[in-house]
């Protein structure tokens, strides 16, 4: 059955029916919710009822929810959901059951019709009167007419299909951010319980608090020399500068805040290893960054960042870099060049149009992912990346429409999801990807390989390509040996005709003398002698 976001995820509901940009649409609303009732299904940012009568009961449950701040804080850490959301508005809703299995029976029997029909082909007589080349060509292109009708009838099924699958992906979105609002709810309350009355305070008050129970950590850690500090979720507006004078921190998180900025003073932090400033509201680093020459582990997802600084290059012991959900647009130029070490990149929904040259430099790069982009191609030199393992590429929808020969060299490749783009054939190289165990090529147009052979999965896309990569291989090495024939041939004539213009003319008039020349006075004697 379809799940209830309204009843399942109560706290996601509440949340996202306050977004302003939702709220305010009342008549969408009114329209969205009569389509809801008569379809039985419940709409997670447009509850069926106004929040007065028809969510009263989560609110008594759980009190602190009209705070502002919490709902603030709050409302940053769903920020995935609320961008997957825009995606899946513009997608549509999610198909009934029945539909997405009627879709799926009916692509396998357009592929079974297709088979069909691609045998008739091949068994079919060559009549006497046609050359057999000519034969060829025109089956070759009754098999091309049958394949493109085929994905033209398949192509309505097949986006059925994957806007269910789109749409679970989202609920199992929804389901975690249910838990991330559950955690942040209860450290709210942990914080008030602490401050005794102070939750009814003003706002004013409210800071002071928080600032005092952070003073309060800072002075334990600073005096124990502790090592993890964890202020996830605690509604921060920023950050004092005192965090930058304790050396001994090796893992500070302060994720799903609402900081919008990090003070300079962060370079202090010598021995920091793992800083996680996910899910706030930073528009941007500082420079100071580059100085955590310790750094490891560095998230920073789900912010309003359109660029990295140039100096986060220079986080050079970095292995995990997760700079997903934001605005940026490119990646520093020598990112490649400057982190040897980097292991995992996550760029997915972002707004980069290339990936830098240097990114072909990471040569310890297991994991790729940059889905939901607006990327163009990859660099030319991409297969110079021979670790790497995990490549996620998909919804890059009518940019990306091509990968670069030097892909097949990517010869430790498991995993390569390159569905929704507008990818028309693969590369040659790409039988030689012999790691390969999962391929999505779902939503391309795709007519290298042809769908007959897509279908069949990833080991028969991987030999079809091989073989093909052979067969391009052989017919270049004949082309070759042809091209060397003929200039031997051709250097042999240009010696042979050198050779006779340079032939004495004694000899000559000896191999070939015509009846007109005068015989000498010595041949007229040796005559007169016989």
């Amino acid at each position: 059955m379809n799940p209830n976001p309204g009843s399942n995820f109560p706290i996601v509901s509440y949340v996202m029916s306050r977004l302003p940009s939702l709220t305010g649409r009342t008549t969408t609303t009114t329209t969205s919710t009569s389509t809801a009732l008569e379809s039985n299904q419940v709409d997670v940012e447009q509850p069926l009822a106004p929040p007065s009568s028809d969510q009263p009961h989560i609110v008594g449950q759980m009190p602190n929810l009209t705070d502002p701040k919490l709902l603030a804080s709050m409302t940053r850490a769903i920020s995935d959901v609320s961008q997957t959301r825009i995606v899946l508005d513009l997608l549509g809703s999610r198909p009934n059951h029945e539909d997405v299995d009627d879709s799926r029976a009916r692509i396998g029997e357009i592929e079974a019709q297709l088979s069909s029909q691609l045998e008739e082909i091949v068994l079919l007589p060559r009549p006497a009167e046609i050359d057999i080349h000519a034969w060829r060509a025109h089956q070759a292109e009754k098999e091309r007419e049958c394949r493109e009708l085929a994905e033209k009838e398949k192509r309505v099924y097949k986006a059925v299909v994957q806007l269910d699958e789109m749409h679970d992906a989202y609920e199992k979105l929804l389901r975690e951010a249910e838990k991330r609002l559950v955690k942040i709810y209860e450290s709210a309350e942990d914080v008030e319980d602490g401050g005794g009355d102070g939750g009814d305070a003003g706002d004013g008050d409210g800071d002071e608090e928080v600032d005092e129970e952070v003073v309060g950590i800072l002075n334990e850690a600073y005096g124990n020399g502790m090592e993890r500090v964890n202020l996830s979720g605690r509604g921060l507006r920023f950050l004092p500068e005192a965090f930058g004078r304790i050396p001994g921190l090796v893992v500070l998180d302060i994720s799903t805040n609402q900081l919008s900025a990090i003070p300079d003073s962060i370079a202090g932090l010598e021995n920091l290893e793992e800083l996680n400033i996910s899910s706030n509201l930073l528009e941007s680093l500082p420079d100071s960054i580059g100085l955590l020459q310790k750094l490891k582990f560095l998230y920073v997802s789900g912010n309003k960042l359109s660029a990295l600084p140039d100096s986060i290059c220079q986080c050079r012991s970095l292995v995990v870099l997760d700079a997903s959900f934001n605005n940026l647009s490119y990646l520093p130029t020598n990112i490649g060049f400057e982190l040897p070490n980097l292991q995992k990149l996550l760029i997915q929904l972002n707004k980069i149009r290339s990936l830098p040259s240097s990114v072909c430099e990471m040569k310890s790069l297991r994991y790729l992912d940059a889905n939901f982009n607006a990327l163009h191609g990859l660099p030319i030199a991409i297969g110079r990346l021979t670790n790497l393992e995990f490549l996620n590429l998909s919804s890059n929808f009518s940019d990306l429409k091509e990968l670069p020969e030097t892909f097949g060299d990517l010869i430790n490749l498991s995993e390569l999801d390159l569905s929704n783009n507008q990818i028309h054939a693969l590369p040659d190289s790409f039988g030689r990807l012999d790691k390969l165990t999962k391929l999505n090529l779902e939503q391309n147009p795709l007519e290298l390989p042809p769908p007959e052979i897509v279908n069949q999965g990833v080991t028969t896309i991987k030999t079809f390509m091989a073989k093909r990569w052979i067969d391009i291989l052989m017919e270049e090495e004949r082309k070759g040996n042809e091209e060397m024939q003929e200039q031997g041939q051709s250097s042999w004539l240009t010696k042979s005709t050198s050779w006779l213009k340079n032939v004495p003319g004694n000899v000559v008039g000896y191999l070939g003398p015509t009846s007109s020349t005068p015989k000498s006075t010595s041949e007229a004697f040796l005559d007169r002698q016989l």
